[in-house]
Formats: structure tokens, C-alpha cells, sequence
């Protein structure tokens, strides 16, 4: 019995060390889901409808760990993400569509994240709306100054490790904050909140859950999921032999060797169920507990509050700060900020794999890299800059309907690739294994697509019936 327990406990502390090192991945996509643009719906939606929303949020993590474990798969059979198979295998012309679809969600999402973190530094520390903007864009030149692909694993690790340290502060934030919630706001109340009702329906619910399915499942991280996979499989085909290591020379060659790699069957067996595993317990911890607690300290103290239906980020930081206590309005803030960053960084390196993986750039890696990322940090900044706070929160809340508008466009080669078994069936030597989609994610992929759909369609109908 005794020996039995031993060979128990040794194998699970085995399992553990190995789930220990595929964590990473995961909460670089919990990033993704968890940046400012998240902020401003979730107040709207806990001001406006309560509770009843957390259905909503529960709903769209659940799609976001859906669609991110096809891009695992993706990753894991092809070894491009999602931009370069599109460029590999769709026709020019649709490559070009889906990019410049992915190039607006980027655009969107840089707008929610630069106009979130100059606010936050704006009432922290009284920095200027412009300087702030200029000071959130930091963490642009870093990226593209450290990061690249096929970096080695103890540095992917390390970078890892930095956003990872934002994130739990933004964690942390939330933790306070939610000790500071009214007697009144009781737990039967919040999770009977994550059960469908009628009353989603109300005070133009429909159209804040589209708010916050497009501020939860944010389009870019399907490039940079199916992106972030390549590193541990490699890892492991070189630690056995399987492919050489990629030379240390030129930049541009160390590259074109990283982009060549292929998976081999051994690397997806041995990562393709911790990297889903890992995920999706990220996913389902930290990204839904910060989404949730959004919405609840919203719910349960400014639900009835007419002025926090429409209000913007400084407005929601005085009500918090007058309705709870001034040190939840700046921990609100912190939390913001350090979301904001850490949801910066990630944008980038999105943004790298879109462009790069959308076209077959000449120029030299730095060069591409400033080119890339200006396409969309640059408008972000304009539009940031020149419309003042007046209209911050409206282009805040827009960015986020834009985003939901754009995920059925990026989803559907998503869905397609993964349902092809030309492109998801791997072959080492003699052993093949395919990753294509069985008929039960198949129908609900397509079940998902449609949903996302019709929820932009209605959406949209009440922008023109609102006049927005």
C-alpha cells in the first residue's frame, strides 16, 4: 500500500513539474482578455443590467477557450500561426481581406489599451492625456527591441515571467477592491448572475454583451495563440535529436530557419494536452475572475446609478472613489494601468505576427518591426491624442464593438484550416497523426460562428437605430 501511495505521489508531482513548464502561453492570452477596452464595458454592463451579465462573460470565456484550442492545434499541426497560413494556402486576395480585418482589430485594440493606460496615468499622477499617450507606447519599443522569433526558451520564459508579474497585480487589485463590496451585494445574487434571464435583455443588454464579446474574445489573440505554441515543441525536437538547432547567425536566416520548422509527431503528443490543459485553467481563473469581478464591483455599487451607465473611466474612478472609498477609485486605476501594459505587450507581439505572417517582408527585422507596429499604434495615438477626453470613453466603447464585429471574419479560416486534413494531419517518419476537427467541434465551430454573428448583426442594428 505504502509503495503504491509513493509511485502515486511521485507521478503526479511528474505530471505537475510538467503542467509548471507550459505555463506561459496561457497567460499571455489571459492578457488578451483582461486589457482596458474590458474596463468600460464591464461597468457599463454592471450599471446598467446589474449581475445579469456575468452570463455573458462566463459565455465568451468559454468561446475564447474554444477558438484558442483550435489555434493550438493549428500551431501544433502546421507550425505557422494563423497569419502565415493564411498567406501560405488562401488565395492573395483573401489574404489581404483577412489582414486587414486583423490590422483594424489590432488598430481597435491599441486605441482601448493607449486611451486606458493615459487615463490611469493621467489621475494617478496628473501626467498630461498626451504625454500619457506617448508614454503607454513604451513598451512598443521594447518588444520590438527584445522580442523575436525562435528566441530561445529561457528568454521566452523570462518574458513570460514579466507580463505574468503585471498580471498578477492586476489580480491583486481586483482582490482588494472586491473586500471593499457592500453588505448588500450578497453571493446567491452574483451567481445567479452567471444563469441566463430575461433580464440581459434589458436596458440595451444585447448590445453591451456584444460590447463585451468582442472585449473578451479578442481577435488578435488567435494570431498570437496560434503563435505562441511553436517555442516548447521545438524545444522539445531539439532536446531529442529530432531537428538540428537553428544556427545563431543573421537575424533574417535565424528567422527563415524558425519559420521552416515542422512540428514532429512526438513534439504534439508530448505538448498538445498540457498546452490546452494550461490554457484553459488560465483562462478559467484569471481572465473570468478579472472580467467577473469588473462587472460585479459595477453591479453592486453602481446598479441603479444613471450617471455610471455612460460614464467614462474618470467618472467611473470619482463614483467609486464618493459611492465605496477614495482608495478603491485609485487601486481601480492601478489596475488599469498594469492591464493596460501588460495588454500593450502582448498587442505587439500580435501585431508582429500579423504583419509579418500576412506578408513575405525583404526589409531587415528592425525595419519590418518599426513598419508593423506604426501601421497601427500610429492611428491609435492620432485618434487618442485629437479627440480629448470628451471623447475617449465613446471611442473606448466603440473599439470594442469593432472588435466583436471582426471576429467572424478572423474566426472563419480559423474554423476552416482546422477542419482541412491537408493541413492537420502531421507525419514523422511512419507515424501520422491527425489533429482535424471531429464532427462534434466541427458543429460547434460553425454553431459558435453563427452565434458571433448574429449577435454583430444586432449590434449593429442598434448602432443605427441609436444613431452612433
Amino acid at each position: 500500500m505504502k509503495a503504491q501511495v509513493k509511485d502515486f505521489y511521485i507521478s503526479s508531482l511528474r505530471v505537475f513539474r510538467k503542467y509548471c513548464s507550459f505555463i506561459g502561453p496561457g497567460l499571455m492570452i489571459a492578457v488578451a482578455y483582461i486589457d482596458p477596452g474590458n474596463y468600460a464595458t464591464g461597468i457599463s454592463g454592471g450599471a446598467s443590467n446589474e449581475y445579469s451579465l456575468l452570463c455573458v462573460v462566463l459565455m465568451s470565456n468559454i468561446i475564447a477557450i474554444f477558438l484558442q484550442s483550435l489555434c493550438i492545434k493549428l500551431g501544433s499541426a502546421t507550425g505557422y500561426d494563423l497569419s502565415r497560413c493564411c498567406r501560405e494556402h488562401l488565395p492573395s486576395w483573401m489574404n489581404i481581406v483577412i489582414y486587414v480585418f486583423a490590422e483594424v482589430a489590432i488598430i481597435a485594440t491599441d486605441l482601448a489599451e493607449v486611451i486606458g493606460s493615459a487615463i490611469a496615468l493621467n489621475i494617478l499622477i496628473r501626467v498630461p492625456l498626451w504625454a500619457g499617450v506617448l508614454l503607454t507606447v513604451s513598451d512598443v519599443l521594447l518588444v520590438m527591441m527584445a522580442w523575436r522569433p525562435g528566441a530561445s526558451m529561457k528568454f521566452v520564459r523570462a518574458f513570460e515571467y514579466c507580463v505574468a508579474a503585471l498580471v498578477l497585480m492586476v489580480v491583486v487589485c481586483f482582490c482588494i477592491e472586491l473586500s471593499y463590496l457592500p453588505p448588500t451585494a450578497n453571493a446567491r445574487s452574483i451567481f445567479r448572475g452567471f444563469v441566463p434571464s430575461k433580464q440581459i435583455f434589458e436596458n440595451n443588454g444585447i448590445f453591451t454583451a456584444a460590447s463585451i464579446l468582442g472585449a473578451t474574445v479578442m481577435p488578435h489573440s488567435l494570431f498570437l495563440g496560434s503563435g505562441l505554441v511553436q517555442p516548447r515543441l521545438r524545444e522539445y525536437d531539439v532536446k531529442h535529436n529530432i531537428v538540428a538547432a537553428p544556427a545563431a547567425t543573421e537575424k533574417s536566416e535565424f528567422e527563415e530557419s524558425y519559420y521552416s520548422y515542422k512540428p514532429s509527431v512526438q513534439a504534439i503528443k508530448y505538448a498538445l494536452r498540457f498546452s490546452i490543459v494550461e490554457l484553459t485553467v488560465t483562462l478559467f481563473t484569471l481572465a473570468l475572475f478579472v472580467n467577473s469581478a469588473i462587472l460585479i464591483i459595477a453591479g453592486a455599487t453602481l446598479y441603479g446609478t444613471e450617471e455610471a451607465v455612460d460614464a467614462d473611466l474618470y467618472d467611473i474612478h470619482s463614483l467609486l472613489s464618493r459611492t465605496i472609498a477614495p482608495v478603491v477609485g485609485t487601486i481601480f486605476m492601478l489596475a488599469l494601468l498594469a492591464s493596460g501594459q501588460s495588454a500593450g505587450i502582448v498587442c505587439t507581439m500580435a501585431g508582429q505576427i500579423v504583419c509579418e505572417g500576412h506578408f513575405n517582408w525583404s526589409m531587415k527585422p528592425w525595419q519590418r518591426r518599426i513598419v508593423t507596429r506604426s501601421i497601427s499604434i500610429v492611428p491609435s495615438l492620432v485618434i487618442a491624442i485629437a479627440i480629448g477626453r470628451q471623447g475617449l470613453s465613446a471611442a473606448l466603447n466603440v473599439s470594442q464593438v469593432i472588435l466583436s464585429i471582426t471576429l467572424p471574419f478572423l474566426t472563419a479560416p480559423l474554423i476552416y484550416f482546422t477542419c482541412c486534413k491537408k493541413f492537420m494531419v502531421v507525419t514523422t517518419g511512419d507515424q501520422v497523426l491527425d489533429l482535424t476537427n471531429n464532427w462534434l467541434t466541427v458543429t460547434v465551430s460553425f454553431t459558435l460562428w453563427v452565434l458571433i454573428s448574429v449577435i454583430n448583426v444586432y449590434a449593429l442594428v442598434e448602432l443605427g437605430r441609436n444613431g452612433l
